[in-house]
């Protein structure tokens, strides 16, 4: 079980791969990360993803101050849900990881999928070249690492 944010669910979403989340048992996202994903297309989730509301406490309201709504919920809930969260923003991340939170990112989701299988390093190169040509941002040493690890 995981929880994500909403930026590997828009990609995965736009190119229709969703189902690369399938690796984990249950993807639970907050409200506000399906308002988020849902807010220019109608995208129609997996069974194995879930919306579950998030706890209205002191820490969303100090995220809240530093990070948009769908990061702070989706950090809230890693945390008191003590489980891995998939966000692939910077400052998320480093916020997550100070919290204690697992995290994984869309390259992380990949490789996981890699190593079942379910994913070639060719499916996984076509793949990022149009992630990459749709607009989403990933450096050139963190795709060379990625790429040594498959190797």
């Amino acid at each position: 079980m995981i929880i994500s944010d909403s930026t590997t669910l828009i990609i995965l979403g736009d190119l229709k791969k969703l189902d690369l989340l399938a690796v984990f048992e249950k993807v639970y996202i907050p409200r506000k990360v399906y308002e988020e994903i849902t807010f220019k297309n109608d995208i129609k989730l997996p069974e194995f993803i879930e919306i579950i509301e998030t706890p209205k406490n002191d820490l969303l309201s100090n995220l809240k101050r530093i990070l948009d709504e769908g990061e702070s919920e989706a950090i809230t809930l890693a945390v008191e849900k003590n489980l891995p969260l998939i966000i692939d923003e910077k400052k998320g991340r480093k916020i997550a990881k100070n919290l204690g939170v697992e995290i994984i990112g869309l390259l992380g989701v990949l490789f996981l999928n890699y190593k079942k299988c379910s994913l070639s390093k060719k499916e996984i190169e076509k793949f990022l070249d149009t992630a990459l040509s749709n607009g989403y941002g990933i450096s050139e040493q963190l795709l060379k690492q990625f790429f040594e690890n498959i190797d």
